[in-house]
């Protein structure tokens, strides 16, 4: 099993919050990501996004089909976002573009099975994997990448 986490890049203040857009800097963040995702991801991976503006111009990046979900969307849940993207299954390839804190939680959950708070910086990725060894369970940890190192 992979699972992207992509935070949207930088995003104007603004309200509604759905509808804050990308800045210059966040287009430019999540073209740089985009560009090092399509170079390595798996090429079955189901790309999930929030609703919000800035998550879809995010992925847009990508210039591949994504599927929209409004279970992603600001404050979503993220045992919900682990279900959607079959965490819990150990099979497939996930790429999902959200939201703080939601995405920084589930990454907790998907690699210590605890609630914790971890922060994800805006255009990063965290990229995590599990495997079954030795009839155990483990999660590993692929990536963590902010798009300043790209």
């Amino acid at each position: 099993m992979e699972l992207i986490l992509w935070r949207h890049a930088e995003a104007e203040d603004g309200y509604p919050d759905e509808e804050r857009a990308l800045t210059a800097k966040g287009q430019e963040q999540a073209k740089r990501m985009a560009a090092w995702l399509k170079e390595r991801m798996p090429k079955d991976t189901q790309i999930l996004v929030s609703p919000a503006k800035r998550a879809q111009q995010t992925a847009s990046a990508l210039e591949l089909p994504f599927t929209t979900l409004e279970e992603l969307a600001p404050g979503g849940s993220p045992q919900t976002l682990l279900k959607l993207a079959n965490w819990d299954l150990s099979k497939g390839s996930y790429l999902v573009v959200g939201h703080q804190p939601t995405l920084g939680i589930a990454a907790a959950i998907a690699m210590t099975h605890k609630v914790q708070y971890w922060c994800v910086k805006k255009g990063a990725i965290w990229w995590i994997a599990s495997r079954v060894r030795a009839e155990e369970e483990q999660a590993l940890i692929r990536a963590i990448l902010s798009p300043d190192l790209l």
